[in-house]
């Protein structure tokens, strides 16, 4: 009998313990982060994000996810592996070319990443552990948004709050629907205003760039990747870290990162 007892006694602590640190999530969509701008029909489809989040943790980090598509199809999605972290993810939705024209995109994410910006602290999150990350264009769009200034700005956000900048595999030269709206083929680089190589800076917020095997690559990707931890380190850049996924294309890349990813966020 005390033997039973003593097991009944653990069981019970030990289940105790379980609930008590247990996490539960909710999550909220289709909440549209451009209200009282008169969008049009488009706009006020497209510029929609769903919200993950815990319910019971307190000043949680919060990674905005923007998904790819070339800047042309996609839609939003919470990552799997971002799911049960103890954080919260934010996917956005973003208006696609050819239905608007650059930098219409990058404004958009622009928009939704100051939503988040003034409306976590609802949810519980902490506004200073904001991480903008994407895959493919939505890393083009990361780092747009986190190196040109004046998108946020524009919002009243300064893009330095941003706690971390991590682009999946995002292009670095101007985007290759801009320069295709320009008449330039995929295989004629740019640098112009609407590339993240043209703002590099020394005060932007850490940057963390993440490619695949540079072999298996979409047009060159890698390089452009360490073309721009290249200049960052030469602009004076302290916190810019590349990572190259060997093994994995583009398109394949996007599940290991997302364990690099967990690990940037703790570090």
């Amino acid at each position: 009998m005390k033997l039973f007892s003593l097991f009944l006694f653990v069981f019970s602590v030990h289940l105790a313990f379980g609930q008590t640190g247990k996490v539960s999530y909710k999550t909220e969509t289709n909440i549209s982060y451009r209200g009282g701008e008169g969008p049009d029909k488009y706009m006020k489809d497209r510029c929609r994000l769903d919200i993950y989040f815990p319910e019971n943790v307190d000043s949680f980090i919060t990674v905005v996810w923007f998904h790819g598509g070339g800047l042309t199809e996609g839609e939003k999605f919470i990552p799997e592996r971002l799911k049960d972290q103890k954080m919260a993810v934010v996917a956005a939705n973003y208006r696609l070319s050819p239905m608007v024209q650059s930098p219409a995109f990058v404004d958009d994410a622009a928009a939704a990443v100051a939503w988040v910006f003034k409306n976590i602290g609802k949810y519980g999150g902490d506004p200073k552990k904001i991480v903008v990350a994407g895959h493919s264009a939505g890393g083009y769009l990361t780092a747009m948004i986190g190196l040109d200034k004046h998108y946020l700005a524009s919002y009243g956000i300064d893009a330095n709050s941003i706690f971390k900048l991590v682009p999946f595999s995002g292009q670095m030269i101007t985007h290759f629907v801009v320069r295709k709206e320009k008449g330039m083929p995929n295989t004629q680089p740019l640098i112009d205003e609407f590339a993240p190589l043209f703002h590099v800076r020394a005060d932007a917020p850490p940057l963390y760039l993440i490619t695949g095997d540079r072999e298996l690559e979409m047009l060159g990707r890698y390089e452009e990747n360490a073309y721009m931890a290249r200049m960052m380190k030469v602009s004076g850049h302290k916190q810019t870290r590349l990572y190259e996924l060997d093994g994995f294309d583009h398109g394949g890349m996007a599940e290991p990162a997302f364990d690099l990813l967990l690990k940037i966020l703790k570090e």
